[in-house]
């Protein structure tokens, strides 16, 4: 007998026996609008019912003095427990839907809920939870909504208590919004009510289990083997690198693929609102942000954090992202000593880049005329590497652009990789990043660094320096 028949059977109390009082004519019921009509009840409330009784009871069974660290063993309690409440109850369930069942509860007392499933699954890009009945996924860059709910707001906001909680974060309606991220370096962003009209918003952009190498980037078409070779000499002879993009563009996913490229032996600061980067060198210090506690204080800002790693003794900072006045701080750091930096901005192109990092200087505040604000950035900043997310979802590196300096009042750009767009085939954005034949200005830095790149990494025939 199935688990909604068997719920159901039991449910209904038994036949009256004996003779029926005498009953009195109802009176006549209006017309019924059959649009008003409720509908019935879903059969998968008998489901959700049985679900949350078995799960109450087992986190008032559950040990507190339980290592919940050890999965297993809790996962062994847990089951137990389950077994022994099915057998009082006397529900019969198909094995199917008996393992469903046990998934679902162990993820509600130990995991993230209904989210497991799609965390668990690696075709998934990100995750869009926009109140407990709209979830939506991001799987090679399409959005589609997914089968999914949560019973109600409540249930999703334990779901973002058990996200939030871990790392010191707070979110109530003093503090409606926060950043946070995953035990696997994921990022979260979670909004609530009142200023999330349709529920708690929870939207999650998965890192990859197994971080993307260089070798799939160059597979998938991101970029190509003479992008690699050039970035690889620019970091090592410690260019200041800004990569530049849109939202979900992959901006910390390739400058963790830079990252790779810095030399061991080095000190290393990174600097982040939400720790994302996967730096894999052994001389790692990893700084995060902190919001201002229920009382408004204790806040400690990305440019706090950026003035006192310039007392740590970095040989290089990576900032995450730079978003307000941090940046001229970081521009600072790259014009004091600290060649070989990185960040990223939010910039549509590579000229936007610079124009979004004088409004973000101008931001923090401090009375400098533009003039000096643009000698700092061109002073600061060596290459500018655009990524862009393509109309198929696919990710592709569009602009590689070095800041050769100043003439009067306006910064001076030049172009040495640019993407050739060739058309789309079957939905595939078809083209190459392409090098423009430019022998950039900052090769005198690479070679002194004793790096010597071939002329065709540039785009030149080599049998012209023959």
């Amino acid at each position: 007998m199935s688990l909604l028949k068997r719920i159901e059977k039991t449910s209904q109390a038994p036949a009256p026996t004996g003779p029926r009082p005498p009953t009195t004519p109802a009176p006549p019921s209006p017309p019924v609008d059959i649009q008003r009509r409720q509908a019935p009840a879903a059969p998968h409330d008998a489901y959700s019912e049985l679900k949350t009784r078995i799960q109450r009871k087992i986190v008032a069974e559950l040990d507190p003095k339980l290592d919940l660290t050890k999965q297993d063993q809790v996962r062994k309690s847990i089951e137990d427990m389950f077994n022994a409440f099915l057998a009082q109850e006397e529900v019969v369930l198909a094995r199917a839907e008996r393992m469903r069942l046990f998934d679902e509860i162990v993820s509600e007392v130990l995991g993230l809920g209904p989210l497991e499933k799609l965390l668990a699954d690696p075709t998934i890009d990100e995750i869009m939870v926009n109140g407990p009945r709209n979830i939506y996924i991001e799987r090679h860059g399409k959005i589609e909504k997914v089968p999914i709910l949560f019973d109600s707001n409540a249930h999703v906001m334990r779901i973002v208590d058990r996200i939030v909680s871990p790392l010191g974060r707070r979110i109530d309606e003093s503090q409606p919004y926060v950043d946070a991220r995953l035990l696997d370096g994921s990022r979260v962003n979670v909004i609530i009510p009142p200023l999330s009209l349709v529920g708690p918003t929870i939207t999650i952009r998965k890192f990859a289990k197994k971080p993307f190498t260089i070798d799939d980037m160059v597979k998938n078409a991101t970029f190509t083997s003479e992008y690699v070779q050039f970035c690889k000499a620019c970091v090592e002879a410690k260019l200041n690198i800004v990569i530049s993009g849109g939202t979900g563009s992959g901006k910390t996913t390739q400058l963790n693929l830079l990252s790779g490229f810095i030399p061991d032996g080095e000190r290393i600061l990174t600097i982040e609102n939400a720790a994302e980067l996967q730096l894999r060198q052994e001389h790692v210090i990893s700084l995060e942000s902190r919001p201002p506690n229920i009382e408004g204080r204790g806040e400690v800002s990305m440019r706090d954090l950026v003035v006192n790693a310039l007392r740590m003794r970095p040989d290089r900072i990576i900032v995450g992202e730079c978003r307000s006045g941090e940046a001229l701080d970081m521009l600072q750091a790259m014009n004091t000593g600290h060649e070989g930096s990185m960040t990223t901005v939010h910039a549509n192109s590579s000229r936007d880049a610079v124009h979004r990092l004088e409004t973000m200087v101008l931001m923090a505040g401090v009375d400098l005329p533009l003039r000096a604000i643009r000698e700092q950035i061109a002073g600061a900043v060596d290459l500018i590497i655009q990524i862009a997310r393509m109309r198929d979802g696919t990710r592709k590196i569009v602009e590689v652009t070095e800041v050769q300096g100043m003439e009067g009042d306006v910064i001076v750009t030049q172009e040495i990789f640019k993407f050739e767009y060739a058309g789309v085939k079957d939905g595939m954005v078809l083209g190459k990043l392409k090098p423009t034949g430019i022998r950039p200005k900052f090769m005198e830095k690479i070679e002194a660094a004793n790096i010597f790149l071939p002329p065709q990494v540039f785009g030149v025939d080599p049998r012209l320096f023959q």
